[in-house]
């Protein structure tokens, strides 16, 4: 059992370290010497150095939404208080009892990272023409934590309290 809570805590912290990296490293579309996260624009030399950054504004491309912003940090949040829920509910459930306050915690973390991602993909089509641009690591990196917070979300429902 003790192995079985160690792996789980394992696998949440790993969600969350993911979801942290995704919303804070700039490079969701990279391209031309450009990298933007969902915060600003940045312009690098040809050596790789990071040449200005600049808050994002509309005539920026590629520009992240409010919408993005705030479901990744709802991510965030809501993986937060699944962890601390989890501890909470460890030590204070009944004898057979299920964590399904902490998973629906988790699982509505999955689903914010998922939208997050999903709207930023479909928000402006034509990058996906655009061979000047790409998709980052920060990016890939949101798409794999949706479906390990699903997981980790409907492991914690099933998961019963034992002695």
């Amino acid at each position: 059992m003790l192995l079985l809570l160690l792996s789980i805590i394992v696998l949440h912290v790993a969600v969350l370290v993911l979801l942290f990296v995704s919303t804070i490293v700039s490079q969701w579309i990279v391209g031309n010497g450009h990298a933007t996260d969902l915060w600003q624009n940045c312009s690098t030399s040809s050596s790789g150095n990071v040449h200005h950054c600049f808050s994002s504004s509309p005539n920026a491309l590629p520009r992240p939404w409010p919408s993005v912003q705030a479901t990744m940090i709802l991510s965030i949040i809501f993986s937060i208080l699944s962890l601390f829920l989890f501890f909470c509910q460890l030590f204070t459930l009944t004898k057979g009892g299920r964590f399904y306050i902490t998973g629906i915690f988790q699982i509505l973390a999955g689903l914010c990272v998922m939208s997050a991602a999903a709207i930023y993909t479909v928000r402006h089509p034509e990058w996906h023409l655009n061979s000047d641009y790409s998709y980052g690591f920060a990016y890939i990196l949101a798409w794999v934590a949706f479906p390990l917070a699903l997981l980790s979300g409907v492991i914690y429902v099933i998961l019963r309290k034992r002695e």
